[in-house]
């Protein structure tokens, strides 16, 4: 077969397999977008929560689809209250009847020190999210009218409802436009060209959009309740992170074999053949890791895990179809002013051969310190605390949240949040007097009842979300589980209770923490154990991939250590949300292995021609470049989430940027090496290297011990310079028309 005739077939294949890309692109946009399933619970907890049964009962009270929004009213010199001022207050309550279900306002309650008076307009939830956010908003404008030198702020249920869908307006598109620039300024940093970085940024978008659409699809078809703005949020960062890492990985292979192939479709099925492993092990990796969720008791956790394994999907097919289409189309021009051409120098690698020929000096020492340094930051995390109260969920302060504040330095820090207690009628007021024995309760009084509930209104003292708070939750749980005949209905799947139930946005936050601490322990070592099989079948041995799991242990505590003194010392977070461990967890040993995988794959194939020492530093070299590009791309990535106005998101984001890069540039290329040094071939037990022949004498140089530590390595480039200029002429004369026209 001439080589016309080869680049013939490569460019149609190549054009063929972009055609399909674009018509798969076409079949996931056309795919029908089912009805979102109603959430399980506000929180995503099961019927098995106290939470979430209260929520279920709640549904058969006369007044189950009204919420009262709680207006806040104050000076704002934080003085008392004079007369003027709470006649105006009265005065407005008639007008806000209007927007108040059965048309009627309580009267104001006046705080005990005179400087806050409250008002609850019912407001009916019947229409759903968006209704209640127009009534909170018309509520806010109806309240400009008060006299100079009052403040009245919204609060209450509606009113975070309100103002969590408000800050999420507008998110997605401000999230992809920064991931997308910070993108595509490290890819022209990497690159250094001025047409390279846009192909893989394009592929990478393209999978990204794709990814989205086809969530709306496969999350609903599993009957799981889809949560715009932190699923798709987190899912879009995952598949540009991944995406890129992957598209890095390969373009710097194929760069590497265009150096010692003339024909670049040949150049890039080597590229393939060498890549395609790494990159399926690292995605599958990241699949397993994030399919663990599904084991979450949180119903967004579950949402997140079909999200991120679907984006990987993704990522992979666009690294291993789309992308090295779209890059032999392309031709060597597209790496201009640094064409690789036939048997030229490799410009990367010197800093990491430097780096590497340092380390195998003294591989103890330098194992120690790394491990040292890691456990020294690990240390940051004594003392750290987790759960958030809802007022502490936003970055920046809403109107809720300001009001909630305002109305808790006069009354009850509670009252905003009341728990809802639900019992038998009969019951009802047993359950009160119950209550109200309980220390930190503040009042309890009997709310609505239908024909088998009634609810009891339970106020705390101690600021929601707090350990206070949860504390009195247990004791409340206690004492009405403990009233004769006070047991509700029992809720359809859920197993009965002996007494009453305890719920309300409070005790569903109290039940929220405990399922992160149960989500903890069940999935946090079965991730591991899916990471170290991936490793160990990837790797056919046992000691790399427990140092692998190991290391990436060790920086994820790290990472936990460092970013806590950021949030205590620096950002002034009061906590952590008790969700952002697992999360981090997760991504972190799942996208953290990926850069051990990517380099020691390369050192296993690299050692069959000249030793394990030699071939990590064969590995650390060429990989060098190209694994400290993605990971600090994937760092920068996941910093982005930052923008999102949820502290979760940002705690969750800065924690993952914190461990990539301790995986990028100590573990992988400090620790991992050492380790390597100092073992030799036991690095690969029980499995052991097979020598291939050495391709400059066609005999094998060993049976699989070390090389001289005196011997010369020589660089991937030298090898492949030799390797192209003694490839036959005729093979290189013919292909040579082709490199020209590139």
């Amino acid at each position: 077969m001439s080589v016309f005739t080869r680049v013939a077939r490569g460019r149609l294949a190549a054009w063929l397999t972009v055609v399909a890309a674009i018509v798969l692109g076409a079949a996931v946009f056309g795919l029908p977008q089912p009805e979102n399933p109603a959430p399980v619970s506000s929180t995503g907890l099961s019927v098995q929560w106290q939470s979430t049964q209260v929520e279920r009962l709640q549904d058969e009270l006369p007044d189950s689809e009204v919420q009262p929004a709680i207006v806040v009213v104050s000076r704002a010199d934080g003085g008392p209250l004079t007369e003027p001022d709470r006649t105006a207050v009265t005065g407005v309550v008639g007008e806000l009847g209007r927007f108040a279900a059965g048309g009627r306002v309580s009267p104001p309650q006046t705080s005990p020190d005179g400087t806050v008076a409250l008002v609850a307009v019912p407001l009916s939830t019947a229409d759903g999210q968006d209704d209640v956010a127009t009534r909170v908003a018309d509520l806010r404008t109806a309240l400009d009218g008060l006299p100079d030198g009052l403040a009245a702020q919204v609060t209450g249920a509606p009113a975070f409802t309100a103002d969590l869908t408000k800050v999420f307006d507008g998110a997605d598109i401000t999230l992809l436009a920064v991931t997308a620039t910070v993108v595509a300024l490290l890819l022209l940093v990497t690159y250094r060209s001025p047409f390279l970085w846009i192909v893989p940024l394009v592929v990478v978008a393209a999978a990204e959009q794709l990814t989205l659409r086809a969530v709306d699809t496969i999350v609903p078809a599993f009957g799981i309740h889809l949560q715009e703005g932190q699923v798709t949020g987190i899912a879009s960062v995952l598949v540009f992170g991944a995406a890129t890492d992957y598209a890095l990985l390969l373009i710097a292979r194929y760069r590497e074999e265009l150096r010692r192939e003339a024909d670049r479709f040949a150049a890039m099925r080597a590229a393939l053949r060498r890549t395609a492993e790494p990159i399926l092990a690292s995605g599958g990796t990241v699949v397993l890791g994030v399919l663990t969720l599904l084991l979450s008791e949180q119903e967004t956790n579950r949402a997140l895990a079909v999200a991120c394994a679907t984006g990987v999907v993704f990522a992979m097919l666009s690294a291993l179809f789309v992308l090295p289409a779209v890059l032999v189309l392309f031709g060597r021009g597209l790496f201009w002013p640094f064409v690789p051409r036939v048997g030229g120098p490799a410009r990367e690698g010197r800093i990491w051969g430097r780096l590497g020929t340092a380390v195998v000096r003294r591989p103890a020492p330098v194992a120690v310190l790394a491990t040292l340094l890691l456990a020294g930051l690990a240390l940051g995390g004594l003392g750290i605390r987790t759960g958030l109260s809802e007022t502490e969920q936003f970055r920046v302060k809403p109107e809720a949240v300001a009001g909630a504040e305002t109305l808790a330095r006069a009354f009850p820090a509670g009252t905003t949040q009341p728990l809802a207690v639900l019992t038998t009628p009969a019951a009802a007021q047993a359950v009160t007097a119950a209550a109200k024995d309980v220390p930190g309760v503040a009042s309890a009084r009997p709310s609505s009842a239908g024909d088998t509930v009634a609810q009891v209104d339970v106020v705390l003292e101690a600021e929601p979300g707090t350990a206070e708070s949860d504390r009195t939750v247990e004791a409340l749980r206690d004492a009405v589980d403990a009233v004769p005949g006070s047991a509700p209905p029992t809720v359809d799947g859920a197993d009965p209770f002996d007494g009453a139930v305890v719920g309300g946005t409070v005790a569903a936050t109290y039940d929220s923490d405990r399922a992160d601490t149960k989500d903890l322990k069940l999935i946090l070592p079965i991730i591991l154990l899916l990471v170290g099989a991936v490793l160990v079948l990837l790797l056919r041995g046992l000691v790399a991939p427990v140092l692998l799991v190991l290391t990436v242990i060790a920086s994820f505590f790290a990472s936990l250590g460092a970013a806590w003194l950021l949030f205590d010392h620096v950002l002034g977070f009061p906590a952590l949300d008790s969700g952002v461990l697992l999360l981090a967890f997760v991504f972190l040993v799942a996208l953290g292995v990926d850069y051990n995988i990517f380099l020691v794959t390369r050192a296993r194939e690299d050692a069959r021609r000249t030793g394990t020492r030699d071939g990590m530093l064969s590995a650390l070299r060429v990989t060098g470049g190209v694994i400290t590009s993605a990971g600090i791309l994937l760092a920068a990535v996941f910093a982005v989430l930052g923008v999102l106005p949820l502290l979760t998101l940002t705690q969750i984001g800065i924690i993952v940027c914190i461990g990539v890069l301790l995986d990028t540039l100590l573990v992988r290329t400090v620790l991992v090496p050492a380790l390597a040094f100092l073992l030799g071939d036991r690095f690969w037990w029980p499995g052991h290297v097979r020598r291939e022949a050495d391709p400059g004498t066609g005999t094998g140089t060993g049976t699989g011990t070390d090389a001289p530590a005196d011997r010369h390595e020589p660089t991937a480039a030298d090898r492949h310079g030799t390797a192209a200029t003694d490839a036959p002429a005729g093979r290189h004369g013919a292909a040579d028309t082709d490199t020209a026209r590139d």
